[in-house]
């Protein structure tokens, strides 16, 4: 028994941008860098046809809706990153004690947090750039994921435990996606 393949989105890239598609991976290339992304499921399918990407599902329900939909965005965005790129804004904050953050190599080194004489370390992920200004952290690169998983890092290594949270609100803490 053959499956029909049903299209449920499809996408066209923006002018200067060029992407291949082989086995489950997807390549976009752009004036900024490339994405690369791999979509690997049973029932839903990325196809190329001719200089459009279309996401195809085999059997249309809720959960191949759902990841279709998912591909979509992860593409739509892989267009815009390598077009216009992405950027992100943190901001330091604390009261008390005076945070240092810097960036050495890949990493994101936190000083004297709530005092502490050990510093803590955020890794940078992938191409994602860093830099610090002030008590502002900014966040530039292609890859979105990239970009949310490198500030989700610097948020985590500045968590406070076992002291009240509406109390102590120091840290380093995501203000916008200036996309």
């Amino acid at each position: 028994m053959e499956i029909k393949w049903k299209e449920m989105f499809s996408l066209s890239p923006p002018q200067g941008v060029t992407f291949t598609v082989s086995d489950h991976t997807v390549e976009v290339k752009g004036k900024l860098g490339t994405v690369v992304r791999v979509f690997k499921d049973n029932y839903v399918r990325v196809v190329p046809d001719g200089n459009s990407i279309k996401i195809m599902v085999s059997k249309e329900n809720r959960r191949n809706r759902g990841i279709a939909g998912t591909w979509y965005s992860e593409i739509r965005n892989a267009f815009r990153g390598v077009t216009e790129g992405f950027r992100y804004e943190m901001k330091i904050d604390y009261t008390h004690f005076p945070m240092r953050v810097s960036v050495r190599g890949n990493r994101v080194v936190i000083e004297n947090f709530l005092g502490e004489r050990s510093p803590r370390y955020a890794d940078i992920v992938g191409n994602t750039k860093v830099s610090v200004k002030g008590d502002r952290v900014t966040l530039e690169g292609i890859d979105r994921r990239q970009l949310g998983e490198t500030a989700a890092n610097i948020e985590r290594a500045t968590k406070i435990k076992g002291f009240d949270l509406r109390v102590f609100q120091d840290g380093v803490y995501l203000i916008s996606k200036g996309e």
